[in-house]
């Protein structure tokens, strides 16, 4: 079984920004000696993605923490866990300025303040979800990840209603604030997406 370290699963985003900070200064280093350990980095996560739905937008969101994953699954499915809930948070804020705009037809702000209150869900999902996989132990693997895969499933399906709420706005018309939104959202439920994979490859790692 793969080293499971509640040290390297990240509570914060704070430590997804260190280590981009470390991942910038090892680039600028650039040694020999240090390539092969990055490639290796890469490839797992390039291959590690290729099983997702959305396998670009995987590798483009994980690789520039590469530094931080190294090869260690546990370690790959907590920093997309916080990648999303990341942009989960930053999508429910800009909604929420925008709901506050002026112009916005009545039926786009009513599916932005429901998408809010989606997203809201989805956010305490996905934070149970990271909170779960800090206390992963190889004696209680099986129920922590049936866990974790609840919690994102659960907030996979809140921004999937969200989105369904802005294809109705779509299909009545309406400002390209609701363009941008509706691609913000997507790409959130992409990333749930992506990160629920990555929890079933864990799991399935160790069956």
């Amino acid at each position: 079984m793969e080293a499971i370290c509640s040290k390297h699963l990240m509570t914060s985003l704070v430590i997804i920004l260190a280590s981009s900070l470390t991942l910038s200064q090892g680039a600028k280093k650039g040694s020999d000696s240090e390539r092969p350990y990055q490639e290796a980095s890469t490839v797992f996560i390039r291959t590690s993605c290729s099983s997702t739905t959305y396998p670009r937008l995987c590798y483009s969101s994980l690789v520039k923490h590469a530094d931080l994953i190294q090869t260690n699954r546990v370690v790959l499915t907590g920093t997309a866990l916080n990648v999303t809930l990341a942009s989960a948070k930053s999508t429910s804020a800009m909604m929420s300025t925008l709901a506050k705009r002026q112009g916005l037809k009545p039926r786009e702000v009513a599916a932005m303040k429901d998408c809010v209150e989606e997203l809201a869900d989805s956010v305490d999902e996905l934070r149970r979800s990271i909170s779960e996989m800090a206390q992963l132990t190889p004696s209680n693997f099986e129920m922590t990840m049936s866990d974790v895969e609840t919690w994102v499933s659960a907030a996979l399906t809140d921004e999937s209603t969200c989105t369904d709420g802005f294809q109705e706005t779509a299909a009545a018309g309406g400002s390209n604030v609701k363009n941008t939104v509706r691609g913000q959202i997507l790409q959130v439920a992409q990333l749930t997406s992506n990160a629920l994979a990555l929890i079933n490859q864990l799991a399935n790692s160790h069956a």
